[in-house]
């Protein structure tokens, strides 16, 4: 026990060291809270995009999927990269309207595109709701290391406690130096969570020092480990098909990936960081998954699949070895919720709160941010708390897609293409989110009379039927014809580096709607 929280808490005191080392002796402004600057180079992008990407619970929830069913872990592998590679594509754009009109969420740009502030009121609604399964799956990775670190000594409640500790008193520097201070320790989080754990992997699958599995394994595993849903079971034709495309798509429309765009230096910086992305998120949940499926020929870990990570581990060094996989995982747990909390917590304030017709100042405004963390890990701590024993805790990851691929109608065609309006995208959005939400409520999983779709792929599809319809019938103005031109010409201009930023128009509620 005091091995393994020993190993736990120098971790934790190199990250806090980071951020002393790395600190402004200013207190920033509530842009550099948002996107840092924008002066960050593709590595720095690339870490922090996978730190954002990859929870913790990926070693728990997504692990256990490929130690309880085998090869169905590795959709993952397609929709991340799949996704990543049309961030790659969508970069340019997004990158030079955030320069170009000092844009700092996600929901700002759609705000800025289709003339509106209920656009980007809704846009961040739906975007802080689908990020808490995220943050709740994170604390719930925080819990169970915990529970293995202290051998079961603690109880659950204290746990999950001690984790969120951890997390607020960690959000103390996020506040303090903004984002700045996530890309900074993302980094060395980055390292041990990814690049550490695919190194485990790889010597487990090797067989070194006595290792319980080896790639030998991945030869001699069951039948049903090489299916994937629909293969004659349950499932019908369409849920893989279903999985992988709101994963694609909801990929591109986190708002912590279009922050990762805004802290970049240049769209070459967005660029090629995305292509390290790739590198490595490929390498390390590919191998991640392999062991999974080799791991599926133990009876310890096919009797806990969840813990399986864990039972490897302790299996293959003992203490010293587990403590190393749960370093792993507080690393990657705790990136991704600094990450998504942070994100959330900046969303409410300029976006939500802020988008009436008071303008708050920065003073005000991370005051309003640093609350709305506390409040939104309070409350995932406590849904991580009722939810701890679910039987298939990936559910809530697939559940959060459900609403945030809402977003990829006004986003994907405001983006790259000039028509639609802000009447379209807003009952595009609150219809398909309401539909995905009331179909998720009645089939969590997915609807076995649509051939297995899941309730986000219908509500997409009546999202984008909405959004043209109600478009065309409505118009566009002279004023927005040239707005919307006015964006796609500044989105060709170079350079491709940082430019004095321009404002984004301050829109008051009744402009915003019906002007």
């Amino acid at each position: 026990m005091m091995i393994m929280l020993g190993m736990l808490a120098v971790f934790y005191g190199i990250v806090i060291a980071i951020l002393y080392l790395t600190q402004n002796s200013k207190q920033p402004s509530f842009d550099e809270y948002a996107v840092g600057g924008r002066s960050y180079g593709p590595w720095y992008v690339a870490m922090s995009y996978v730190n954002s990407w990859w929870p913790g619970s990926t070693f728990i929830a997504f692990f256990g999927l490929a130690a309880g069913a085998g090869v169905f872990g590795l959709y993952g592998l397609a929709y991340s990269t799949l996704g990543v590679t049309f961030m790659y594509l969508m970069a340019s754009r997004a990158w030079r309207w955030g320069a170009r009109y000092g844009l700092r969420t996600q929901p700002d740009l759609l705000g800025l595109r289709f003339r509106s502030p209920a656009v980007k009121l809704v846009a961040s609604v739906i975007g802080v709701v689908s990020v808490f399964p995220w943050v709740v799956l994170g604390m719930q990775a925080l819990g169970s290391l915990f529970e293995i670190a202290t051998g079961g000594a603690w109880s659950l409640t204290v746990c999950l406690l001690v984790g969120l500790a951890l997390i607020i008193l960690r959000q103390v520097w996020t506040v303090k130096m903004g984002m700045r201070g996530l890309i900074m320790t993302d980094m060395f989080q980055g390292v041990i969570a990814y690049v550490v754990a695919a190194a485990v992997c790889v010597a487990m699958l090797a067989g070194v020092a006595g290792s319980p599995i080896s790639f030998t394994d991945l030869s001699q595993v069951a039948d049903s480990v090489l299916r994937v849903p629909g293969d004659g079971d349950s499932y019908g034709p369409l849920y893989l098909f279903s999985l992988i495309f709101t994963g694609v798509v909801g990929s591109l429309c986190w708002p912590m990936s279009f922050q990762r765009i805004y802290t970049a230096s240049s769209v070459r910086s967005v660029k090629a960081g995305t292509v390290r992305t790739i590198l490595i998120s490929g390498v390390f949940y590919t191998l991640l998954m392999l062991v999974g499926i080799a791991g599926t020929r133990l009876a310890d870990v096919s009797a806990d699949p969840q813990n399986g990570w864990f039972t490897l581990l302790q299996d293959f060094g003992g203490t010293w070895m587990l403590g190393l996989g749960v370093v792993i995982v507080f690393a990657a747990s705790m990136g991704h919720i600094d990450g998504s909390v942070q994100v959330c917590g900046l969303q409410i304030a300029n976006d939500i709160v802020n988008s009436g017709k008071r303008r708050f100042n920065d003073h005000e405004l991370t005051v309003i941010a640093k609350v709305s963390m506390v409040v939104f890990m309070a409350l995932a701590g406590v849904v991580a708390y009722l939810t701890f024993s679910m039987p298939r805790l990936q559910l809530l990851a697939q559940i959060s897609y459900q609403g945030i691929v809402q977003l990829a109608v006004p986003l994907f065609f405001g983006i790259f293409w000039r028509g639609g309006n802000k009447h379209g995208a807003l009952a595009g959005m609150i219809s398909g989110f309401v539909i995905a939400g009331v179909l998720t409520v009645v089939f969590p999983d997915d609807i076995a009379a649509l051939g297995s779709l899941t309730g986000g792929i219908v509500g997409v599809v009546v999202n984008l039927i909405v959004f043209l319809v109600v478009s065309a019938l409505t118009g566009r103005s002279v004023e927005d014809r040239e707005h919307v031109e006015e964006m796609f010409i500044a989105a060709k201009r170079r350079p491709n580096a940082v430019v004095p930023v321009q404002t984004a128009p301050v829109m008051t509620a009744g402009e915003g709607i019906a002007g």
